[in-house]
C-alpha cells in the first residue's frame, strides 16, 4: 500500500510504501514537481534495464526532502504542517520507506531500530533545520 499522509490544506507531508506493497513494473510514487523522486520497482528475472547515464541538468532545490528506509525495528513518525502544528503520527516497520516531502516531523523509536536516510546534497548540517518542541498528542 502507498499512502499519502496530508495537512489541513491538502500539501504532501510525506509519503509512505508500506513493506507490503506489491505491484509489477514502475510506479512513480511522487508527483513530477518534486525535487527528490520515489519510485517502486518490479521486474521479473531476465529483465534487462538498458545502461544509461544521467545528463547535466541544472535544479535549483530549495527545501531538503528525505527518504528513510527502515531496514529493521519499528519507529513512530509525527507529522507537523509548516506552522509546526501537530497533523498526526504513524507506525514505520520493517522494510517501510517513507519520503519526507514537506512540513516537519520527529520520530519516536519503538524497537531497536535501523535505517538508511536518503536526502539531497550536500549536507549543510544544523543550517538545514530548525528544531522544535513536539505538540502533546495521542499515543499510537
Amino acid at each position: 500500500m502507498i499512502e499519502e499522509i496530508k495537512d489541513h490544506l491538502g500539501t504532501i507531508l510525506a509519503i509512505i510504501i508500506r513493506s507490503t506493497y506489491s505491484e509489477p513494473g514502475i510506479t512513480f510514487c511522487t508527483p513530477d514537481d518534486f525535487s527528490q523522486q520515489l519510485a517502486y520497482m518490479k521486474h521479473p528475472k531476465g529483465k534487462v534495464i538498458q545502461p544509461h547515464v544521467h545528463n547535466v541538468v541544472k535544479r535549483e532545490v530549495l527545501y531538503t526532502k528525505e527518504v528513510l528506509v527502515v531496514k529493521s525495528g519499528k519507529v513512530r513518525a509525527d507529522f507537523y504542517t509548516e506552522e509546526r502544528s501537530y497533523v498526526s503520527s504513524t507506525v514505520l516497520v520493517t522494510g517501510d520507506v517513507i519520503l519526507l516531502a514537506s512540513g516537519g516531523h520527529g520520530f519516536t523509536i519503538l524497537e531497536d531500530t535501523e535505517m538508511f536516510e536518503i536526502k539531497q546534497g550536500p549536507y549543510a548540517g544544523e543550517n538545514d533545520k530548525t528544531r522544535f518542541d513536539p505538540e502533546m498528542r495521542n499515543e499510537l
